[in-house]
């Protein structure tokens, strides 16, 4: 037999037998008959959301069968905390979720849930792209994750929380006084992800930063198959400095709600984070096609099932003086609710095309203040006399770059900036130099040395109203983290239907060509890891001029289209002067004009040669100029400046009536940008075409440390040969 059934089975002949746990008796808040019924409601239709899943799977009719049985702990947990606390969840607090609706009027939760079982696109949440939990209303962000991604999120809107009583966002999403919730398994504890957030919010809490924040582990003592080692979990989260510890009975639904609010309220108070240790058991197995016997004794299940949770809040209902018909009724009752929304929610319709699929890909536009428009005396005082001089004569890109990023400070203050060394020393290559001390070091943040940390701040301050502006030092250690931005960032918008957003502007100092400097680490010619992320903006400035209006259009596109924008920053063109010749300032730019922008599909085009097009962008753009003059053809330049989305139709028009076609790639040949440039050339233009593309390798140190990539002689005779054709 099933073992749900088998469960469901047990629960109802131990009630009718009064063989239930001995539990001490209680009194005080949590304890009396209502909240104790309010609790084992929602604790009853999680178990039986569980239930008809299988049943709706077996049918053809539902789609997910990880459940939430022997979690039910949760709702005790969510009777403790606010509706207006942000909740992250793990994937099995279901009855966390439907304990919250409780609390909310007009929210019908196992209706929400059975839409999401049945990957209907009627569900509120994710519209039926996913089985997720989470509502809008009830301040439960969804999480598509089943290990600890969403941890460092949570940190991130902790320290949000935090920092809205001294710095507020315009238009904040959490309450001033909120507390943030972020629940996860114990196998999940063991990821480097959770590591790192429990280690980031210990670190910020050391210091004195308000965090206010009670992660919650839910220990069943198992992960799929592997067990937990005795005494683990306890032992790895008492050793977390800077987080007070709690634990509770999490089959007890008194003692975990009690626990639950004396934790809260500790959070709350002192604005420190915690975390709750919440022991439970895992019923049914990891999922519906999870054969549990077979890597687990049968005596060993069974032991488990005798621990219901259930079980243990049908005792404490006989303790507040509940019969065993009522209790047994209430259990037939919420079963016929849940078993009759569920066999409807199976005959709403599920999304069935592509673009059905794709509509929530990116979030909706939004309203948003109007900046601010500094006066001139404001910006006088801010810049300083000397950057106000540089504002008036051509500046090299990391000049620029400098002065454009303390422009939109002044006009967005929502703009918060975090990462490795960016305040007092103002970064490895002095980008963000005088920021922190014009703007404070709540708006210019050094972070500890943890990208993954750094993204999941920058994830919570962007569900709080801010407009992160997270740097990452290093194109290559961008690859420590970048599941926060697949996984957290791209999927927030696509997994909520729109109603939830994670903008952001990220800035990497990235790509080759550092004389003799750090070797791969420092010169990571890839942007492949970013190029397949859907809905993501990628950009990649050649000049100081570009890279100001390019900005200005990335912080419109985060407030404004709540976009995930990320910008590469060639490292080895931040100090260039010089184009052809010692001393010609050929490459530096003035400062743009206030309201000036470049978006998408807005490419650099130099001169209107039609015999050869090279198209490139970042330092091939600056090679592929250097080369020109020895180019014995009438040429133009296309920099295509933003790469992501590319914008085909302007691509074509800037090659139009180019007999042939030379796409410069300082990136890797593999699943760099020029394949797809070669692709939509060759099936969209007539052009001879041709690459010039970095090896397949990594960088070396020392003088090789540009043999591998593009030059200006190699653009020179690839053009040759490509004219020769």
């Amino acid at each position: 037999m099933d073992r749900a059934e088998i469960v469901h089975e047990n629960f109802l002949r131990r009630v009718a037998e009064g063989d239930l746990p001995t539990l001490p008796e209680v009194s005080g808040q949590g304890a009396g008959r209502d909240a104790l019924v309010a609790i084992f409601r929602a604790q009853l239709a999680s178990r039986h959301l569980d239930r008809k899943a299988r049943h709706m799977q077996k049918a053809g009719q539902g789609f997910y069968t990880i459940g939430s049985s022997g979690h039910e702990g949760t709702a005790a947990i969510a009777a403790a905390l606010r509706p207006t606390d942000p909740a992250f969840l793990h994937y099995r607090d279901g009855a966390f979720q439907l304990s919250r609706a409780s609390q909310v009027p007009g929210q019908d939760a196992i209706t929400d849930m059975a839409l999401s079982f049945a990957a209907s696109s009627a569900d509120p949440i994710s519209g039926g792209r996913h089985k997720v939990l989470g509502s809008k209303a009830l301040n439960i962000p969804p999480q598509t994750s089943t290990i600890a991604s969403h941890l460092p999120k949570a940190v991130g809107a902790a320290y949000a929380i935090g920092l809205m009583r001294r710095h507020p966002p315009p238009e904040p999403d959490y309450a001033a006084d909120a507390i943030a919730y972020c629940s996860f398994g114990d196998a999940s504890l063991n990821h480097s992800t959770a590591q790192g957030a429990l280690n980031t919010a210990g670190w910020t809490s050391w210091q004195g930063v308000p965090l206010p924040l009670l992660f919650c582990c839910e220990d069943n003592g198992i992960g799929i198959s592997v067990k937990s080692p005795d005494g683990w979990i306890e032992a790895v989260l008492r050793a977390r400095p800077g987080l007070r510890y709690f634990a509770c009975n999490g089959l007890d639904p008194v003692e975990t709600r009690a626990v639950a609010a004396e934790a809260a309220k500790w959070v709350r108070d002192r604005r420190k984070p915690a975390v709750l240790h919440m022991r439970c058991v895992r019923l049914y197995g990891h999922a519906g096609a999870d054969v549990e016997s077979a890597y687990r004794a049968v005596a060993e299940i069974e032991a488990d099932e005798a621990r219901d949770p259930l079980l243990h809040s049908a005792a404490r209902l006989r303790q507040a003086g509940l019969s065993k018909e009522e209790i047994a009724y209430l259990y037939q009752d919420v079963w016929e609710e849940t078993s009759r929304k569920c066999d409807a929610a199976v005959t709403r319709p599920r999304l069935r095309t592509a673009d059905e699929v794709m509509a929530s890909l990116l979030p909706p536009a939004r309203s948003r203040p109007a900046p601010n428009t500094p006066s001139p005396e404001d910006r006088a005082a801010a810049f300083g006399p000397s950057d106000m001089r540089a504002l008036d004569a051509p500046q090299p890109l990391n000049k620029l770059i400098n002065l454009g990023l303390g422009d939109l400070m002044l006009q967005f203050p929502e703009i918060v900036m975090a990462g490795e060394d960016i305040g007092r020393k103002g970064g490895v290559y002095g980008i963000t130099k005088g920021l922190q001390a014009r703007f404070g070091a709540r708006r210019v943040i050094d972070s500890l040395l943890d990208e993954q940390s750094i993204l999941g701040l920058s994830l919570g301050l962007a569900q709080n109203g801010y407009v992160p502006m997270p740097e990452i030092q290093f194109l290559a250690y961008l690859h420590n983290a970048e599941d926060q931005l697949r996984g957290e960032a791209a999927t927030l918008p696509f997994f909520s239907d729109g109603q939830f957003a994670n903008p952001m502007v990220l800035r990497i100092a990235g790509l080759g060509y550092q004389r003799g400097f750090g070797g791969h680490f420092h010169n990571d010619n890839s942007l492949a890891v970013l190029r397949d992320i859907p809905g993501i903006v990628i950009g990649c400035p050649s000049n100081g001029y570009d890279a100001v209006c390019m900005y200005r259009e990335a912080v419109r596109l985060a407030r404004e289209e709540g976009r995930v924008v990320v910008m590469v920053e060639p490292i080895a063109l931040y100090p260039v002067r010089d184009l052809h010749a010692e001393g010609d300032g050929g490459w530096m730019r003035r400062y743009p004009a206030e309201g000036e922008r470049l978006a998408p599909g807005d490419m650099g085009v130099t001169g209107q040669g039609r015999e050869l097009a090279i198209v490139s962008y970042g330092n091939g753009s600056y090679l592929s100029h250097q080369a020109l003059p020895d180019i014995p053809a009438e040429t133009r330049i296309v920099d295509l400046r933003w790469l992501a989305p590319l914008d085909e139709d302007a691509l074509l028009k800037a090659v139009a009536g180019c007999a042939r076609i030379l796409v410069v790639e300082e990136c890797r040949a593999t699943g760099s940008q020029s394949e797809a440039l070669m692709t939509i050339l060759s099936q969209r233009t007539r052009a001879r075409l041709a690459r010039e593309a970095a090896r397949d390798s990594f960088i070396a140190t020392g003088p090789a440390y540009g043999a591998t990539l593009p030059s200006r002689d190699s653009i020179i005779a690839a053009a040759k040969r490509v004219l020769a054709q």
